[in-house]
């Protein structure tokens, strides 16, 4: 009995045996788009590699396999086959090197062998199996009527194709248990796992299994191998357990998780150059399956990290163990950018910035660029590259100054967003002491699967989104104390506070509208309001659904923001230095307005933090 899992890549050619369907699975049931879908993705790709997905199968004592994941696609296949032998007058038949059967439905297996059009509505098998059947006859009366292509040319090349460029993920799992019963429940087990919910194997879980199985060349006797496989597993799984610290994770990714089955697939990606945009099934396994057999390969992808390939020397007869040592060493290497105070914060800048950014606004650097720009490197050369980079992220065409963006308009507002976060990760790093670290965990965070920190107005003059009495009445309520505050300090806010307390019961929008625009006027600096959606009164505030809030002033916000932060929430730096005005002089400051000095300072400060990196200084 084997007892380690077999993995492999087969062509179509070589499937040989005798498949057995046990009664836990359903019968096929392949719709005629589903069948389509195969044959024209198999010819159109033509004489280049193709692959399905895993067939998972088990092999019984009885040297049949049974067939665990992957009936429907075998099936098809064979179905397919039937028809071109049909086609070609009996010449595929020998080639067809497996059969399938069915532990309750006997009769679908003999009727597979033998299609009869005329049975197809004796049983929902024979339908389903009729109809695919129609549907590859269809197929190919249509390369002949439609694309005046001779049915037997079309079935040469389909068999050409079939032998020699299709291929199907092998997955053969042991057999643990003795016990029949006990080894029926395994394979439903895997069964369930891979069939409820849809939760398909993963690359990372066959680039695992590549590990488990070992080296073909190497001594299966050998005990050291099946620890070696045993420690490897451990590392694998620490690793795993690694990138599940939520600090580490959003650091490398603006991705969630969710897109992953295991984080070990980003490490992964990154050795593989698979971008995660690419979300190609299983392009990552091909890329380690295809290093396992291809020694030139592998050194050229070892010298890219490690250097000199001669190193290697006999290890290159060991691939297994050449590529773990790619896999850990870069999560190494992104682990020590994680745990570097510098590294972390300008490396993970670059990183959150890339996300939703457009390319013809700004020059992005994915993770995987970043682990590319670190290669044949040494660190200070690799902290200068990074440092161009920055430079690259913020760099303004045509000789633009900062204060000509306008949070009004899509792309100035991405650039002044990608801005402000940089002022904030400086400033982190800057602060002079390495126990303060930007939370890129607490940045990337969403509610109700909506980004928490946007760009936002340090002080709002505009009420876009009140359209509620209730959100007037809301606004009111939360402006109120400060008018009521100026009263108090001796400027005559009488009539104004009566009507603002009056409304609190019942107001019209017309009613609003001269409230807002009196409260304003009295919580807002006098002068010009060009300033309004410009760099000096903007910040990363949170957002949501709170309309009131974003349509606030200075004053309702600061209170806010204080609030928040005597209950410990994460506020971005900068933001709480603006709000709590360190950034203005004590001769200048006063609590209630944003006004002129404050931005005056704010943009200084943007000057000051971000020198080594803007192209011009920001001006006033």
């Amino acid at each position: 009995m084997k007892n380690k899992i077999e993995l492999d890549l087969k062509r179509v050619r070589d499937i040989k045996g005798n498949f057995f369907v046990p009664s836990y699975q359903r019968g096929y049931r392949w719709e005629k788009m589903d069948v389509m879908r195969l044959l024209e993705d198999i010819y159109k790709n033509g004489e280049n590699k193709y692959c399905l997905q895993p067939i998972v199968v088990k092999k019984t004592n009885d040297e049949r396999y049974e067939l665990i994941d992957g009936q429907q696609r075998l099936t098809t296949l064979f179905i397919i086959l039937k028809y071109m032998n049909h086609v070609s007058h009996g010449w595929i038949a020998k080639s067809i090197g497996f059969s399938l059967e069915y532990e309750t439905r006997d009769s679908s297996a003999e009727f597979l062998e033998k299609i009869d059009l005329s049975r197809k509505g004796e049983c929902i098998d024979f339908f389903y199996m009729c109809q695919a059947y129609e549907t590859v006859a269809n197929w190919f009366k249509s390369k002949e009527e439609d694309d005046g292509e001779d049915q037997n040319n079309v079935a040469n090349n389909l068999y050409k194709y079939l032998c020699e460029n299709v291929y199907i993920i092998w997955y053969e799992v042991p057999q643990a248990a003795v016990d029949d019963e006990k080894a029926k429940q395994e394979s439903i087990d895997l069964f369930t796992r891979l069939n409820i919910g849809k939760i398909p194997l993963t690359s990372s879980e066959l680039v695992k299994a590549m590990f488990l199985r070992g080296d073909q060349n190497e001594n299966p006797d050998t005990p050291l191998r099946y620890e070696r496989q045993l420690e490897l597993a451990l590392q694998w799984d620490n690793i795993e357990r690694e990138l599940h610290n939520d600090k580490l994770w959003y650091f490398l990714t603006n991705n969630d998780g969710k897109e992953y089955q295991t984080r070990i697939d980003l490490i992964l990606d990154m050795v593989a150059e698979n971008e995660e945009s690419n979300r190609e099934k299983y392009a990552t396994f091909f890329f380690f399956d295809d290093l396992r057999n291809n020694p030139d390969k592998l050194k050229e992808k070892w010298a890219t990290i490690h250097g000199d390939a001669n190193l290697l020397g006999d290890r290159i007869l060991r691939p297994l163990e050449v590529i773990w040592g790619l896999i850990s060493q870069t999560f190494l290497i992104v682990k020590d950018w994680f745990e570097n105070h510098e590294l972390y914060h300008k490396v993970g800048y670059l990183i959150a910035a890339s996300k939703n950014a457009s390319k013809n606004t700004f020059k992005n650097a994915s993770l995987n660029e970043i682990f590319k720009l670190s290669q044949s490197k040494t660190k200070s050369q690799f902290v200068q590259s990074i440092d161009n980079k920055i430079k690259e992220s913020i760099a303004l065409s045509n000789d633009k100054n900062y204060v000509d963006l306008t949070f009004e308009i899509a792309n100035d507002y991405c650039k002044l967003k990608k801005l402000l976060l940089l002022f904030n990760v400086i400033s982190v790093l800057k602060s002079g002491s390495e126990t303060q670290w930007f939370p890129f965990d607490k940045l990337k965070s969403k509610k109700d699967g909506k980004p928490v920190w946007s760009l936002e107005h340090i002080h709002a003059r505009e009420s876009q989104g009140l359209v509620k009495e209730e959100e007037w009445k809301e606004w009111i309520r939360l402006h109120l104390p400060f008018i009521k505050a100026q009263q108090e300090k001796g400027t005559d806010r009488k009539e104004l506070i009566e009507r603002m307390e009056k409304a609190q019961e019942q107001v019209d929008q017309k009613a609003f509208k001269k409230i807002q625009e009196d409260a304003l006027d009295a919580l807002s600096e006098k002068g010009n309001k060009e300033f309004m959606h410009t760099i000096s009164n903007l910040a990363l505030l949170t957002t949501g659904d709170n309309a009131v809030l974003n349509n606030s002033t200075f004053q309702v916000k600061r209170e806010e923001i204080i609030k928040l932060d005597k209950q410990g929430h994460f506020i971005p730096f900068c933001t709480r230095m603006a709000f709590f005005k360190y950034y203005t002089p004590s001769d200048k400051n006063q609590i209630y307005f944003w006004g002129k000095e404050d931005r005056n300072a704010y943009v200084d400060a943007i000057n000051d933090i971000l020198g080594d990196y803007l192209q011009t200084k920001i001006e006033h």
